[in-house]
């Protein structure tokens, strides 16, 4: 145990004064607004190891942390697993609001009566008529409600259970997430820490409340901080992006000692029409990868909305270059299921040639490291993986890969039910797990259908070896050394403005190093999508931002 004035953040990361309040904080509730790049999953992260590890968070207090999306809910608990170590952090459970709500109505199902009732072992679908085998994806959290609010002990016994609470993307809590919030926490003394930027609030479509961390302040009392730094973008992409805040909240303006320095590119890129905008950007994919070097994991396509229309043409030319690349608006759903990342390393370790960081990501899911203090287990599942590659070694000669999900069902019947279901809450349920198992088998055989390679199939689902196609809301908490934000037109850029600036913000603010903004003047609808408008004219607000601070324009 750590004494509080001795904690110092973890891994020697730096942070800026006002984030250092908000992580050692012992009684109040904190409203921390920041904007991209600021660390702000870190902090939460930083946080949870000073509740932890110096016992302001007592055992056997545990710490909940909610998320608008399972990557960022997987993320937050990756990263406090690194900070603080196992123990410490098998007291952090990290939730969707959703997959919050499914645990209040799991665990106090008997509550629902009448048309909410619900059977044991009940299943959620995206759409469908309610009834006592099924609820609808949606209906979760209005379910929670209703339970919170009839049955008062449902409220004590996740009282009881944690100390602290941690929101974040606070800025796009809808009204009943917010509800969910305040009935379980306000007047509870529970440390509440609510953290976003007001600048990447791109869910006014889904009903984001607006002037929510003003709400947030006078409901729970919390002290409001706000954090500057940037620690993701080099400077001149810092620039541009402050030329955005400018309009968009002008009190966070960035101070000139922020900006200082030079670094990052920006570029502007106009086309007569999509095909010489897919043949250009391929070319410069694959110098940026087969050049420059950079991973392809690293470089990401970005579109407003429907990538697949807007990416068709791309992704044909990167198909000829032979670059892999993953659709996240099919894939991101499966791919960061923590058991779809077992399922790709397990695979990468048995039919690749070396795949150090597989295994390495594989033995941390696996093997439970408060049980292997002296390394037996890994040793013994290193046996056991070179023992199997045996056995796939036919596959791997003749390419048809023909045992792979034998091999894999062997894998995790060794594994067992009770460890795969530590992966994530959700997986205790084994007809969910199953489900989801069979849901990447199925993914890897079509992408099998299209590659003929294992391999390549794998690295549709593998967060180190495809360049990611997604939309700017599936971008936000995530950051690339290179992004292509594409089709910066009226046409894709439509609608409410703030939330359009908003949008572009956000898609913006992904970029490390380098940010590649592209218009066309026709836009071929080969994606069947209705209302779509093939004639097309750039957005130039959005454009004068980016001309401002173009490190190399080919505008026509």
């Amino acid at each position: 145990m750590i004494k509080v004035e001795d904690w110092i953040p973890s891994d020697g990361i730096v942070l800026e004064p006002n984030a250092v309040i908000a992580a050692k904080e012992q009684a109040r509730c904190v409203a921390l607004t920041a904007g991209p790049g600021s660390g702000k999953s870190e902090l939460l992260a930083q946080r949870a190891d000073f509740l932890l590890t110096t016992g302001v968070c007592r055992y056997p207090k545990r710490i909940l942390a909610i998320a608008f999306k399972v990557d960022a809910s997987n993320n937050l608990k990756e990263r406090v697993w690194r900070r603080c170590g196992a123990a410490y952090a098998g007291r952090f459970d990290s939730y969707t609001f959703h997959g919050l709500a499914k645990r209040i109505v799991e665990r106090f199902r008997p509550v629902l009566t009448g048309a909410d009732a619900l059977n044991p072992g009940f299943k959620v679908v995206a759409n469908g008529k309610a009834h006592p085998v099924q609820t609808e994806f949606k209906a979760l959290i209005p379910l929670a409600i209703k339970i919170l609010e009839a049955y008062p002990p449902a409220v004590n016994a996740i009282r009881q259970t944690y100390s602290d609470v941690f929101l974040d993307e606070f800025q796009d809590c809808t009204d009943e997430q917010y509800e969910l919030v305040t009935r379980l926490f306000k007047c509870s003394g529970r440390r509440v820490t609510a953290v976003g930027d007001v600048k990447q609030k791109i869910m006014g479509w889904a009903g984001a409340l607006d002037g929510v961390f003003a709400k947030f302040v006078d409901d729970f009392g919390a002290e409001h901080l706000n954090i500057y730094r940037n620690f993701r973008s080099l400077p001149h992409l810092l620039k541009l992006q402050n030329e955005i805040i400018k309009v968009l909240d002008p009190e966070s303006e960035m101070p000139a000692h922020l900006l200082a320095g030079e670094g990052g590119e920006v570029h502007m890129l106009h086309y007569p029409g999509c095909e010489d905008e897919a043949r250009d950007l391929a070319e410069r994919i694959s110098h940026w990868i087969n050049v420059e070097g950079i991973a392809p994991a690293e470089i990401a396509i970005l579109t407003r909305a429907q990538p697949e229309a807007y990416c068709l043409r791309l992704t044909a030319e990167l198909d000829r270059r032979g670059i892999s690349y993953r659709n996240e608006n099919k894939a991101q759903d499966i791919s960061t299921e923590p058991i779809a990342q077992v399922i790709v390393d397990y695979l990468l370790c048995m039919y690749g040639l070396r795949e150090p960081k597989a295994w390495i990501r594989l033995t941390h899911r696996v093997i439970p490291a408060e049980e292997d203090s002296g390394g037996k287990l890994k040793r013994s599942w290193s046996r056991y993986i070179k023992e199997a590659r045996k056995l796939a070694a036919a596959d791997m000669a003749s390419k048809t890969y023909a045992q792979r999900w034998e091999l894999l069902e062997e894998f995790l019947s060794m594994v067992g039910p009770t460890l795969l279901a530590g992966l994530s809450h959700e997986y205790e349920s084994r007809d969910y797990l199953r489900e989801l198992i069979e849901d990447v088998k199925t993914y890897i055989d079509e992408a099998m259908a299209k590659e003929h390679d294992l391999l390549q199939a794998l690295a549709q689902l593998s967060n180190d070896q495809s360049v990611r196609i997604l939309t700017v809301h599936k971008s936000k908490g995530l950051e690339f050394d290179t992004v292509v934000l594409l089709g910066v037109e009226h046409q894709s850029y439509f609608g409410n403005l703030h939330e359009s600036r908003c949008t572009f913000f956000v898609g913006v603010s992904r970029a490390k190093r380098r940010l590649v903004v592209t218009a066309v003047d026709h836009r071929a609808n080969l994606g069947g999508v209705n209302r779509w408008r093939a004639s097309r004219t750039a957005q130039d607000e959005f454009l004068g931002y980016v001309n401002l601070w173009t490190t190399y324009s080919n505008q026509t």
